[in-house]
Formats: C-alpha cells, structure tokens, sequence
C-alpha cells in the first residue's frame, strides 16, 4: 500500500472531483469541484454548507460509499483512493466508522445487540465475554447502561443517537465520520447532544470529520471548519476565523448574520498593508481585516466591506463622537430581546442591521452616530 511518510494528519484530500450524470437527461453535474484538505489527528472537522454544496458527497466519498472521479484520499498515511493509480480499498477495510443521518440503528435487535453487532461480525471480532464486557462499558459511557435489554424502537431520538455512536466506537475506528447526526432532533436536544458528542470526541481522541448545514453547530463544536458551496471548498479555519475573518461574501453571509457594503478600493492595496480603505455610498470604510488582496490592485477595484451587527455602535446624537469610521444615521426599528436591542438603521442608502445595548434610550426616527469597528471591519475582494 503506498504510504505518505512524515504526516501529522489523520486525512488529507487532494484534487478530489465527483460528477453525477441525469440518467434521462444526460446532464452532468459537477458535486465535488477539486476538494482538498488536511485533517489534523484527533480533531474535531466540519464540513459546512447548505444543501446540495457537495459536504455529504465527500464524506462518502472518505468511506468509500462513492467513488471520485479523480484525486486522493489518504488516511493515516496510507492511500484509500488515488484515480490515477487505480486504487479504491473497500469499505470495510478502511479505518473509519460512519454514524448516517438516520443513525441505522436496526429495530429488530435490542440495545445491546445493536451495539454489539460490529464486535460479532465487524473487521476484528472478540470472543462473547469480550464482546459482552466491551459493550457494557461503553454503553455505561454514554449513559445507556440501563436500557441494554431494550428493543432499539423503545429509545428517544436522542437515545438512538448514543446509540449509533457507541456502536461506531466499538468498532475502534481511527476515523471517525457523522452525516448531520442531530438534524432529525428538537432545537433543546440538538443542543444538549452536541455538547456530549464533543465531550465524546475529546475522551476517545478519534479524528472526528461531521458534516452540518447548521452553522451554531459548527461553530460550538469544531477545531476546523471547511465551508464548502457549490462542491467547491470557499474557506478552511477555525470558528473564529471564519466567523470574525470571512474570506468570500459566501462565507460572510451564510455564517452568522452580517451587513454586506457594496464599494472600491480607495487606493491600491500591497500584502504588506494593515489597512484597506473603502469607497462605499456611506463614506469611505477602513477595514483593519482581508485577505490577501488579489494582484494587481488598482484603485476603483470592485469589492464589498463586511460588519457583523454586533460590531456596530449606536451612539445618540447628541453626544461627540471622533475616530474612522462613523457616520450619522437614522434608527427604522427596534427589537428589544432582554440582552439587547436589535436594530436597524439606514446611513444614506444603506440599511444595516445592529446590537446595541439593552439600556439605550433610541426609538425609530431618531438620529444617531452609527460606528463600524475598524477592527472588526473584512474587506471582501470576492
């Protein structure tokens, strides 16, 4: 088997493509458009996206349930798919386990038969005292001791869920993968599990790949996030980085709530500069975050600046007001939500959507200072 020497990964892609063909048709849809990414060991890693990006596609792909149409896949150092050498090891030889979104959980078995199933007739099978005792202790881990003599069809969603868990870390896998899990849950429980299921993740160390639309999600649980559109990967990091540092208007939009400014460079931009200014309808933006701008740039450079409400101040009138970015506007509503007052203001032509305190004394119609942290302002080149 071809190996890959020195890595500190679990998983790496590269070049990964998969294209699906309308069988009436005969349309030719591209769902993978060269994926690539490397999985550290022992993480958490999410692949983010709406529906139909392509998240679901690779990771089955990772398990061997698709075959790509061209690229890598390596796991642990070894090769598990390379097109241009042939090579596809079999599901059941690949160091994964896979949790789907239904969970698979069969309803003719109880608990523990469920449970027990990949120990019996798995990749690496133990004898039945072996078998019974493994069982217990993981189930005891994932708080279903008690309910091991159970029909599976007896257990709530989120029972069914630690259930297709356990039974994918019994089968001691070096690779973990879930297919949106939690989607088939309430919001209340949605959150409870996914705080167990990354306590989980951090107590058997297993590198972890989770696939999700739903950005809370990736955001509370992930070491790293691939925000994937339209089969393409738009931008890989960490929650923070994604979320404070966007790198495409995609990314800005779809994860979290942000304001999105239509504007030009207002002077040509070097990949040593700290700061991009931007010409937009409101005034002239700085933006202290982007990413490297695209080369050359010029002046008048088509682009867009990015605020996140809550790194917008509401200041009232009245009061003096000095420093970049801050522009007179006029309050359209207001919501107060306890926490907060969420609001939106217009500043020329502009609407932008913004936190202020709880305690502000503003109503619709008033006049006020509105201040765009330069700190916290992204200059978007596409």
């Amino acid at each position: 088997m071809k190996t890959l020497v020195g890595s500190d990964h679990s998983v790496q892609i590269s070049g990964l493509q998969k294209q699906f063909t309308r069988p009436h048709s005969g349309e030719v849809t591209r769902v993978i458009d060269d994926v690539s990414f490397s999985v550290p060991q022992n993480s958490f890693f999410t692949l983010l996206g709406p529906s139909g990006c392509g998240k679901t596609t690779t990771l089955r792909c990772l398990a061997g349930l698709e075959t790509a149409d061209s690229g890598e896949i390596w796991m642990n150092g070894q090769a598990v798919f390379s097109a241009a050498a042939g090579r596809d090891v079999s599901p059941d030889v690949r160091p994964i386990a896979m949790v789907p979104q239904s969970y698979g959980i069969w309803p003719h078995m109880k608990v523990f038969d469920n449970a027990a199933f990949p120990l019996q007739y798995g990749r690496k099978t133990y004898p039945r005292a072996e078998r019974e005792r493994r069982v217990r202790t993981m189930l005891e881990q994932v708080g279903l001791s008690e309910y091991a003599d159970r029909w599976s069809t007896q257990l709530s969603g989120g029972q069914q869920q630690r259930l297709a868990l356990a039974r994918a870390l019994l089968c001691e896998p070096e690779v973990l993968l879930l297919d949106e899990p939690l989607s088939n849950l309430d919001a209340k429980l949605r959150s409870q599990l996914r705080a167990e299921l990354r306590s989980f993740q951090q107590k058997f160390g297993v590198t972890t790949i989770y696939v999700t639309h739903d950005q809370g999600e990736a955001l509370a649980m992930s070491d790293t996030i691939v925000v994937m559109n339209r089969g393409r990967v738009e931008q890989i990091g960490s929650p923070s980085e994604i979320y404070d540092s966007p790198a495409t208007r995609f990314v800005a939009d779809f994860v979290g709530s942000a304001n999105l400014i239509p504007g030009v460079l207002d002077r040509p931009a070097g990949s040593g500069d700290r700061v991009v200014d931007a010409k937009t309808t409101v005034g002239v933006v700085r933006c202290e975050r982007f990413t490297t701008p695209p080369t050359p740039t010029a002046a008048g450079q088509e682009m867009f600046v990015c605020i996140r409400p809550e790194n917008i101040r509401i200041i009232p009138e009245d009061r003096e007001t000095h420093g970049p970015n801050r522009f007179p506007g006029r309050i359209v509503t207001t919501e107060y939500l306890g926490d907060r007052q969420e609001m939106v203001v217009t500043v020329g032509d502009v609407s932008l959507r913004a936190h202020a305190d709880a305690h502000l004394r503003a109503h619709p119609g008033d006049d006020v200072t509105v201040v765009l942290d330069p700190a916290w302002t992204v200059a978007l080149w596409s």
